[in-house]
């Protein structure tokens, strides 16, 4: 090769390894745009905008406000005005005895046309109930409503955010699993190189290199599935954020590097992390407190006592079908028939008919079959059936919080124990890496030491996530999710 070609092979390869450059920088700016870093805080804020349960939740509170103004309307006056033509093609006649028109009594009936050719009428009513109950209580039962839809509101707000606290936190462990599992390879892999080369060396069998080739395989296969974990736990949490499935996101903290004891020591993304999930490094809460906070702020009970609240509502607007209604009433009517053509401008000039009629209305329900008490009873049943179904929500809200707690407390205790174990792992496995390489270990000792390394790395890892979940569902429990209704109602 002359030197003319040299050059040209060189000045081929730089402009290669250039363009590949720009391309790979390209390609990583697109990523680091696509993937947006979001906290915990900023997931739940997302949440709150976007999600489409908390609007269906919102239309159907607007919904309740509407039903609102119209029982409103059932106690107010209303005043209805109308106003007609009518032509007569064929005009009405009647038949009067001759007699009348000048004939005989034995001449036939005379027909005598009545009415006019053209007919205009106009008439205004209005109307004031004066005594209605069953208005009266509407206006009552349909406020206790609103007010059920407003608490529905604020449940479901605290089950959105719930929600995506859960699926925050399992996209964390899901991502833990694929770092650990990618360490732990990187480990088999460094070890693989240095029993090959003592293989060469004649310092280890073909059958260490081996075990080690097929651990290698086997956790492959495992990061491969751990990546499709954090995959479908990523498209999870993007649903509930009301979010496109496949947009990138990266998510803040990290789950191993979480300490529940010492929070200056935690990063900022899991600080805001241990905020969001109701950990302020207090230690399993009392009993007392919380039940007490569970019975008077959780939903599902302030739901309930809404309803029984309305219940009574409907059973007082079902009593007063037996009461008597009174209203005032005032109608005025003008009416003006003209002959010949119609001709709106001759209005004027034509004779008008009027009248005016004022008084009281008042309808007293004597007898109309069996049904409104047969409906009264169905009413004092289901007000009946609702105070038991409190006393049902009591006993169960007062179980779930004796759970969660003794749930709580556990796995703050393993988190502890893990911690412990983990450090002991750490330095088991530098201890038989050591050994391994001054020729004192074998092999299996040092894959025995990683497998019970990257195990006690999961095992703190998820005890962490137990511990973050059962404190999420013990805000759910007392009712204590953080959310804001203005901001909601906005929308």
């Amino acid at each position: 090769m002359n030197s003319r070609s040299e050059i040209k092979l060189v000045l081929a390869m730089v402009v290669f390894l250039v363009a590949g450059n720009h391309l790979q920088a390209g390609v990583d700016e697109s990523t680091s745009e696509e993937a947006h870093r979001i906290d915990l805080r900023q997931a739940i804020s997302i949440a709150l905008q976007k999600s489409l349960v908390l609007k269906e939740a919102n239309l159907d509170l607007e919904i309740a406000r509407g039903q609102v103004r119209e029982a409103w309307s059932n106690v107010l006056p209303s005043v209805t005005a109308s106003a007609s033509y009518s032509r007569s093609i064929i005009p009405q006649s009647i038949f009067l005895p001759a007699i009348f028109t000048g004939g005989l009594s034995s001449d036939p009936p005379v027909p005598i046309q009545i009415g006019a050719d053209n007919v205009y009428d106009a008439s205004l009513r209005v109307n004031q109930p004066v005594f209605d109950v069953r208005a009266f209580v509407g206006v009552g039962a349909s406020a206790r409503y609103r007010n059920l839809q407003l608490e529905v509101l604020r449940g479901t707000t605290q089950l959105v955010v719930t929600q995506v606290r859960q699926a925050y936190l399992n996209a964390l462990l899901a991502h833990e699993q694929v770092r650990l599992t990618e360490e732990s390879l990187e480990r088999v892999r460094q070890t693989l190189e240095e029993a090959r080369a003592l293989n060469r060396s004649g310092l280890t069998s073909d059958y260490d290199v081996l075990r080690l080739v097929v651990q290698e395989s086997n956790l492959d296969a495992e990061l491969h599935r751990a990546r499709i974990g954090e995959a479908a736990a990523r498209r999870n949490l993007l649903v509930d954020l009301g979010m496109p499935p496949d947009q990138g996101i990266m998510l803040e903290g990290n789950l191993s590097e979480l300490d529940l004891h010492d929070l200056a020591k935690n990063s900022a993304g899991n600080k805001i992390l241990l905020e969001m999930v109701g950990f302020h490094g207090d230690a399993t809460p009392r009993i007392e407190p919380v039940l007490r906070d569970a019975l008077a702020s959780r939903s599902d009970l302030r739901q309930n006592q809404l309803a029984t609240s309305l219940e009574r509502a409907r059973l007082t607007a079902q009593w007063s079908e037996f009461f008597p209604t009174m209203s005032v009433f005032y109608n005025r009517s003008i009416a003006v028939q003209t002959m010949g053509d119609p001709d709106p401008w001759a209005l004027g000039d034509a004779k008008q008919a009027e009248l005016a009629l004022a008084g009281i209305s008042l309808e007293i329900p004597l007898f109309s079959g069996f049904g409104k008490t047969a409906r009264l009873q169905q009413r004092r049943a289901a007000l009946r059936q609702s105070q038991v179904r409190h006393r049902r929500l009591e006993l169960l809200a007062t179980s779930q919080v004796h759970t969660l707690l003794s749930d709580l407390e556990d796995s703050r205790y393993r988190a502890e124990s893990q911690l412990k174990a983990l450090g002991q792992a750490r330095r088991g496995y530098e201890i038989a890496t050591a050994e391994y390489r001054s020729g004192l270990g074998s092999q299996l000792q040092i894959t025995d030491a990683e497998v019970a390394l990257r195990q006690s790395e999961f095992n703190y890892s998820s005890t962490v996530y137990e511990y973050l979940l059962v404190r999420t569902q013990l805000d759910i429990a007392t009712g204590a999710a953080p959310i804001n209704l203005e901001d909601l109602e906005l929308q």
